[in-house]
């Protein structure tokens, strides 16, 4: 054989399996019609649940193509909201412009106290529809009723008034503001503005949000239910350390810096809780020891009431809350005197981990009416309810128990002692599917409401009598049913239509599960394979990796058309997969704590055993040539998986990654590595590991970021260069954490990295991403 032949050979077969050698503006395009933005229009009658809106007698309207509906769950009668033609000929003669029934100026309408009519805003102005006239309205805009029992509880009220920076009463007559470090309250009506607080200073300041990685100018604070007293703190930051980043731009730059603190730091910020009585201001400081910016879920202590663990009694004459420690090993469940400042220990759970008390929200309430606490804990090595004396601080009962995670309460039934509650982890098919439960405080009458396997999504009625529930899984298009609550089915309400979407040769996600780098242990994930998948051929694998561990790479277990650009690089030839590894969490306390102490080793073994796992039962993939990328903690994990794995993934792509947690805000290291007293961060750091690189790598980061700051991909650089290592960098000067206008661009030379560098073929020249074609889930 000549050498000629010789040479043809690998060129051939290399052809053969990667079909051609250049990529054209044309695939790319093909790619991009597999993005969210070219396939969601193709799905009709979805999403119903989303788009429900109650009224106060448990009637609820929504939009069907360009009709307003109503149903009523009472007698089961279905129709339109109003007469659409005579309110658009109504509307026509009162505003002296055109309208039709089917193109309404207006999205939204509101139903007013006595059910008659419907109020509107079109035109930049309010009307009214009686049924057969319009008429201008001055009258208050009622907020549509949303079934208000799903996340919070009773923490008194809050809200937002026409500035975003306030804080608004419940009764909607006074808001908060923060001024020069201090708090104001100014009276709705009059328009009158009180100073409440006067020792505030800079970085000692009242209600100041300021995670270090998450700001905000809205004060934190609760209202209590007569909106007379708000529930708040100083926020002493005065020794903590300083953040500093530096734009971009012609002439001397601008120079941010902010409070950030750091594991390891001797001063972190600490709070001084007080309550403040807003009608007379004064300030009552409770007597207890300042506490560090923690709550039972994070660090950032902003909850959907304003700030986490915090409640008022129904009479204003107490505050509970809960004092969580630096580490989060420790919690203190507490009750204020709101008269004079005097604190009673409840009870206290320390761990020998973390404690988290929920992950989407908190999962804990205080009963004002019977002086009871529903506490969240994992002690039996599931997420449970436990009822507490609020008195005695002695338990009463566990509330639920079983080998599944209560996900996230939804509603507490003070009256009749029902609890209501999401639960993960009763479908044997996945862990992670979502549905609602219900159990009585004292642990009995436990039923699912909403059986069958998949995710279930739900809201109350506002009387709590009914029940809206969306459920889907990754595979299979979402159903609506309303039922009752007893979990009844009363009617469907909705059934998504993909035919259409079908028909363009899309397929949908391939869910599967793996065992765990432990051998045993189950882990769940998700596959995208081309429209025009070839079993007989070799395609490259792309792994897109979120390691947690406070959420994973899948997120949502419900239906969707793609998720970023995963089905998109499909497209282009790869098989693409979401594991959602061990460590993360809705699972057990130790699923979740196998890691603890060492986030770089979360999930990678799980990684690399998921992906080998599956190239058994799928031939076609091509272990020989193995991706990984991701953002943030991802990007983190792909660096990691470069260096401790460098003979398995060949190509990464590591944005904005979160690479030594030293140089990362203070809780996320100390939460789930420990202090650094007794975890060795530094074998954790991936630029102590940059030498072992062997694959293509491809840093990017933008050097505005505020939540991960780019000195984290810098030391990666540095280390990278003192090792003699090739690699490729993408900065964004003036970006923060997410790439903002440049996000298209950075997908597009993601795409191009793994064309080229893992497919072997070369990408098109500055392909110009479509607008439809945006990164988005």
């Amino acid at each position: 054989m000549n050498k000629f032949l010789l040479t043809a050979i690998p060129l051939a077969l290399a052809l053969s399996a990667g079909a051609q050698q250049a990529y054209t503006a044309k695939d790319y395009e093909r790619a991009e019609s597999q993005m969210a933005g070219a396939l969601t229009p193709l799905v009709t009658r979805s999403g119903i649940g989303t788009r429900i809106n109650w009224t106060t007698d448990d009637r609820f309207w929504y939009r069907e193509g360009n009709q307003f509906m109503m149903f009523n769950p009472k007698n089961g009668s279905k129709g339109a909201a109003f007469d659409h033609a005579k309110l658009a000929a109504a509307l026509s003669t009162a505003s002296g412009k055109t309208y039709t029934a089917d193109a309404l100026p207006f999205e939204a309408i509101t139903i007013p106290a006595d059910g008659k009519g419907v109020v509107f805003m079109a035109d930049g102005k309010q009307w009214k529809f009686d049924g057969s006239q319009v008429v201008p309205d001055s009258s208050p805009m009622q907020a549509a009723a949303t079934g208000g029992f799903g996340g919070r509880g009773r923490r008194g009220g809050f809200g937002r008034g026409g500035n975003p920076n306030e804080n608004l009463s419940p009764d909607g007559k006074k808001a908060v503001f923060i001024k020069d470090f201090n708090l104001y309250v100014r009276d709705n009506t009059t328009n009158k503005v009180t100073q409440l607080t006067t020792d505030g200073v800079k970085d000692n300041g009242y209600a100041t949000d300021n995670a270090g990685w998450a700001q905000g100018d809205r004060p934190i604070l609760v209202w209590s239910p007569d909106s007379k007293k708000i529930a708040t703190f100083q926020q002493d930051e005065r020794q903590v350390n300083n953040m500093y980043l530096v734009n971009t731009k012609v002439g001397a730059p601008d120079l941010r810096a902010w409070k950030y603190p750091l594991p390891g730091d001797k001063v972190i910020p600490m709070l001084r809780r007080v309550i403040i009585n807003v009608d007379e201001p004064k300030v009552i400081s409770l007597k207890c020891d300042p506490d560090p910016h923690r709550s039972t879920l994070s660090d950032d202590i902003k909850g959907g009431a304003g700030w986490a663990d915090v409640y008022w009694s129904d009479d204003a004459t107490k505050l509970v809350f809960a004092s969580t420690n630096r580490d989060h090993k420790q919690e203190n469940v507490r009750m204020a005197d709101a008269a004079t400042g005097d604190v009673r220990e409840i009870f206290e759970e320390t761990v020998k981990t973390q404690f988290e008390s929920g992950w989407a929200d908190v999962n804990w309430r205080y009963l004002s009416k019977t002086n009871e606490i529903l506490w969240f804990s994992e002690r039996d090595n599931w997420g449970h309810l436990y009822l507490y004396d609020a008195n005695t601080g002695k338990l009463k009962n566990q509330v639920d128990k079983g080998d599944w995670v209560q996900a996230s309460l939804q509603k507490v039934d003070e009256k009749n002692r029902v609890i209501y509650f999401m639960a993960d982890g009763l479908e044997p098919e996945n862990p992670y599917f979502s549905q609602l439960c219900k159990v009585g405080f004292d642990g009995k009458g436990f039923a699912v409401l909403t059986p069958g396997a998949g995710t279930h999504n739900v809201t109350f009625s506002p009387s709590g009598n009914y029940i809206i529930d969306t459920y889907s899984k990754p595979d299979v298009p979402p159903v609506t049913v309303l039922r009752d609550i007893k979990g009844k089915v009363i009617t469907e309400l909705e059934h998504t239509d993909i035919s259409k979407l079908t028909a363009t040769g899309w397929k949908p996600v391939i869910p599967f599960s793996t065992k765990a780098h432990d051998g045993k242990t189950d882990v769940y994930g998700l596959m995208w394979v081309p429209r025009n998948l070839d079993p007989n051929k070799k395609y490259p694998v792309i792994d897109y990796i979120y390691p947690g561990p406070q959420g994973g790479s899948v997120g949502s277990w419900a239906f969707s058309v793609t998720r970023g650009d995963n089905g998109a690089l499909a497209e282009l030839g790869f098989i693409v997969v979401e594991i959602e590894g061990t460590s993360n969490p809705y699972r057990s306390k130790s699923f979740h704590d196998m890691s603890y102490g060492n986030m770089a080793d979360n999930t990678l073994g799980d990684q690399v055993s998921g992906i080998q796992q599956l190239a058994t039962r799928y031939p076609y993939m091509d272990l020989s040539r193995v991706g990984i990328w991701g953002h943030s903690g991802g990007g983190f994990a792909t660096a990691g998986a470069m260096f401790r794995y460098p003979d398995f993934f060949k190509v990464g792509i590591a944005e904005s990654g979160n690479h030594e947690n030293l140089n990362y805000e203070d809780n996320w290291g100390e939460r789930y590595n420990g202090l650094t007293s007794n975890s060795d961060y530094n074998a954790q750091a991936n630029e102590n590991l940059a030498k072992n690189l062997k694959g293509k790598l491809l840093l990017a980061h933008g050097l505005m970021d505020n939540n991960v700051p780019p000195q984290n991909t810098l030391l990666v650089v540095e280390a990278l260069e003192r090792a003699n290592k090739s690699f490729d960098l993408i900065v964004f000067p003036n970006s923060a954490h997410g790439y903002g206008q440049h996000s298209q661009y950075m997908m597009r030379r993601r795409w191009d990295y793994f064309v080229k560098n893992l497919l072997g073929v070369e990408p098109p020249v500055n392909y110009q991403m479509k607008p439809a074609g945006g990164f988005g889930q």
